[in-house]
C-alpha cells in the first residue's frame, strides 16, 4: 500500500528549460542556445559526454523554437526547409548526403539545425568532401561532466519528483561517492526510494551508505 500511495503522489519530470539544472559546466551551451537564431551559419552543435543535459536542454530549445524533432535515422531532408530542426546523437550515424543538405538548409531565412552528439563534429565521420569541410566549420557548445552545483541541484530535483526530503547530510555525502552523471544521480535516487518504500525508513546518510555499498542486511551496523 506504502508503494502504491508514492507512485500515485510523484510528479511527472520534464524535459523545460526551467527545470534544468544550471551551473558552470553547462554556462556556455546555454549561452549558445539563447543566442538562437543568430547562429553562425544558422547551425549549432551540443557536443559533451553521456548523461550531462545535452537532450534535456535540446528538447526544450525544440519546444520553445518549434522544431522538427528528427529521427537521425530517416532524416527527412524536404521537411526541414525553412524551420528549426533538432537532430540527436549525430555522432552515432546519419546518412552523409542528408546532413550535407541539412547544414546547407540551415542557412536559409527562418531555418536553424541544432545536433546533439557526444563528441565535436571534427571528429565525425565524413566520406563526402564537402561535408567535412562543413563540418569542420560548425559552431560547438560543449557540456562538461556535471560539477557539484548540478549534481546537488539534479538530486534535488529528483527528490522533489518523488517527493522525497531527505536530511541536509544526504547531500554532500552523495556528491563523494555516487557515479558524477545525471543518469547516475537519477539512478541512486530511485534505489533510495524503492528502499524507503519497502522498509519505511527516512532517506538518511544511513540508508545512502546502505545503498551506495550494497548492503541490505546490516542497515543497523551503520552510524552513518
Amino acid at each position: 500500500m506504502a508503494r502504491q500511495l508514492r507512485l500515485s503522489l510523484r510528479r511527472p519530470a520534464a524535459q523545460t528549460r526551467d527545470s534544468f539544472v544550471p551551473g558552470a559546466s553547462n554556462a556556455a551551451a546555454r549561452a549558445a542556445l539563447d543566442a538562437w537564431p543568430h547562429w553562425p551559419g544558422g547551425t549549432l552543435v551540443l557536443a559533451g559526454p553521456q548523461g550531462v543535459g545535452k537532450s534535456h536542454l535540446a528538447r526544450a530549445w525544440a519546444a520553445g523554437a518549434r522544431a522538427l524533432v528528427m529521427d537521425r535515422n530517416t532524416p527527412d531532408v524536404a521537411a526541414a526547409s525553412g524551420r528549426p530542426v533538432l537532430l540527436e546523437d549525430v555522432d552515432q550515424g546519419v546518412e552523409g548526403e542528408a546532413l550535407f543538405h541539412l547544414i546547407n538548409l540551415a542557412a536559409q531565412d527562418g531555418a536553424s539545425l541544432l545536433l546533439t552528439a557526444r563528441a565535436p563534429p571534427a571528429t565525425w565521420p565524413a566520406a563526402i568532401p564537402d561535408l567535412r569541410s562543413r563540418l569542420n566549420a560548425l559552431h560547438v557548445a560543449e557540456i562538461a561532466a556535471p560539477d557539484d552545483e548540478v549534481l546537488t541541484g539534479v538530486l534535488r530535483r529528483f527528490f522533489r519528483e518523488r517527493n522525497i526530503r531527505p536530511h541536509d547530510d544526504v547531500y554532500p555525502y552523495l556528491l563523494r561517492r555516487m557515479e558524477r552523471s545525471i543518469p547516475g544521480a537519477q539512478e541512486i535516487v530511485r534505489r533510495l526510494d524503492e528502499t524507503e518504500d519497502g522498509e519505511m525508513r527516512p532517506v538518511s546518510r544511513v540508508l545512502a551508505r546502505q545503498i551506495l555499498e550494497g548492503d541490505t542486511e546490516n542497515l543497523d551496523l551503520f552510524e552513518g
